[in-house]
């Protein structure tokens, strides 16, 4: 196998780029390739290895084998290094965005959010490097503690496995590689099989930032997936994507711990007295936003009967503004889905809703890997569209007249990432909190909403665990108990 001696990319013709794994500080060629296409042009824009089982073996010894120098690293060292990618990523943002856009057909001025967001993501886990601490156990609430001196110490769990997903794969792969880094682990990381050049450019950061060899390491592919998970050299799994395959992860996962940021199908509530100005506008927005292809994106909106028809009215106003068109286009607000398989997948079950009764008022084409926003009413709770996560730019609006069968249904439902509910009621608004079983409620927004230092999570088939640099980290240290007998 070959190694690069500088970058990881190398143009190999017009527009396309041969990408290679990153193993132990070095770039490193595959033996097999595989094409990335554009969705939207359909044209060929990179080449990727597909990373074999060797690949993978020498990627964990190299993991391995750093993971002591990982844990010495001072807190100090690890934050300087963190931000010093931080500074690059700013330098080559507009770069690392047109080729996501192009990657996954996401809307320019997305991937330009996405990348600029990132920084966030990686400067918040430079300052949590230096606030890692652990507590006193008090324990002379006993007279067998009295006495004695206990602390809880928090230490790296070593090696960190993390596979992240295409529908935000810069930000989410960050979500994996600084918080491991920040709490002195290593890394091994599988990038998205849609989109690995943008993640391919997230490591290559690393690389130029000085990091040490062996603490990132970059694999692509669908061969060593399952491998990585089961292998006995890691220690920790952080995973982003289906619920299906984090139950799989789940089960073969053993006693290592796992994060698990899964699926969902976003609910958001607008009660009798939200103002539909407000509500109706983000709820059409976020539902389209990344052409619905994010676990919170609104899917299922629930109004009180007094405001179904005039808030039905305004939000379909609303979808009918939104551009779909060439996702490099500065003006389109939603680009195409990952590939044309996805957009027949969406068309399969909204053409399936509507034979069993739904009524589309706006959208309902596909063209190409593009579907068209849109809007169903008339739905029943057994449609896929409904119960299941469409992950495309389509929401439906539903009418309900109580709020306690309303919370109990969503409580009861596969899913329970975060919910949204307009109100100005503070009663309201508390009951919702006590009631719904979901891992957020978003409080006068939708369920789209998140920020990089929130505790970010669900429950049930939404996940386990929870994301944000703090919370990661948390995950991805361990405690330990000292006891001194005084």
């Amino acid at each position: 196998m070959s190694v690069a001696h500088a970058n990881s990319n190398i143009a190999t013709e017009t527009g396309v780029t041969r990408l290679r794994m990153y193993i132990g500080g070095q770039w490193r060629d595959g033996t097999d390739e595989r094409a990335v296409f554009d969705p939207y042009r359909g044209e060929r824009v990179a080449l990727c290895p597909e990373s074999s089982l060797q690949d993978l073996d020498d990627a964990l010894a190299a993991a391995t084998a750093a993971k002591a120098k990982a844990a010495a690293m001072p807190g100090y060292e690890r934050a300087a290094l963190l931000r010093r990618v931080g500074a690059l990523l700013v330098e080559r943002a507009e770069s690392i965005a047109e080729i996501m856009s192009r990657e996954t057909g996401k809307a320019l001025k997305d991937a330009r959010a996405e990348v600029i967001r990132s920084q966030d993501t990686i400067l918040l886990s430079a300052e949590e490097a230096i606030r890692i601490q652990g507590e006193q156990v008090p324990l002379d609430g006993s007279p067998m503690g009295a006495g004695k001196l206990a602390f809880l110490l928090r230490f790296p769990v070593g090696v960190v496995a993390g596979i992240t997903p295409f529908n935000a794969p810069f930000n989410l792969a960050c979500h994996k590689i600084a918080p491991a880094i920040a709490a002195g682990n290593t890394i091994v990381l599988k990038a998205p099989p849609q989109s690995p050049g943008v993640v391919s450019k997230l490591v290559e950061l690393f690389a130029d930032a000085g990091t040490p060899p062996g603490f990132v390491n970059l694999l692509y592919g669908n061969t060593v997936g399952p491998a990585l998970v089961r292998d006995a050299r890691v220690d920790f799994v952080t995973f982003t994507g289906s619920s299906r395959v984090g139950a799989e992860i789940k089960a073969a996962s053993g006693l290592r711990r796992v994060a698990l940021e899964l699926g969902g199908n976003g609910t958001t509530i607008v009660h009798a007295d939200a103002s539909v100005e407000e509500a109706a506008p983000l709820c059409a927005r976020n539902s389209m936003r990344l052409a619905g292809q994010s676990c919170i994106s609104v899917q299922n909106v629930y109004v009180h009967a007094s405001l179904y028809e005039q808030f039905v009215e305004r939000m379909v106003r609303e979808v009918k503004t939104l551009r779909l068109g060439d996702p490099l286009d500065a003006a389109t607000d939603v680009g195409t889905l990952i590939d044309e398989a996805a957009a027949k997948r969406v068309e399969s079950w909204v053409d399936e809703a509507i034979a069993k009764g739904a009524r589309a008022l706006t959208g309902a084409k596909r063209h190409g890997a593009a579907y068209e926003p849109t809007v169903l009413v008339d739905v029943q709770p057994e449609m896929r569209v409904v119960c299941e996560e469409i992950f495309g730019p389509v929401v439906t609006v539903q009418r309900y007249t109580d709020l306690p069968p309303l919370f109990e249904r969503i409580s009861a439902a596969e899913y329970g990432l975060h919910c949204g509910i307009f109100t100005k009621s503070l009663q309201v608004a508390f009951d919702a909190i006590r009631a719904l079983r979901v891992g957020g409620v978003i409080v006068n927004g939708t369920s789209t909403w998140r920020t990089d230092q929130l505790a970010y999570g669900g429950i049930k088939a939404s996940g386990i665990g929870r994301e944000g640099p703090r919370y990661a980290m948390r995950d991805m240290t361990e405690e330990r108990l000292v006891l001194f007998n005084l």
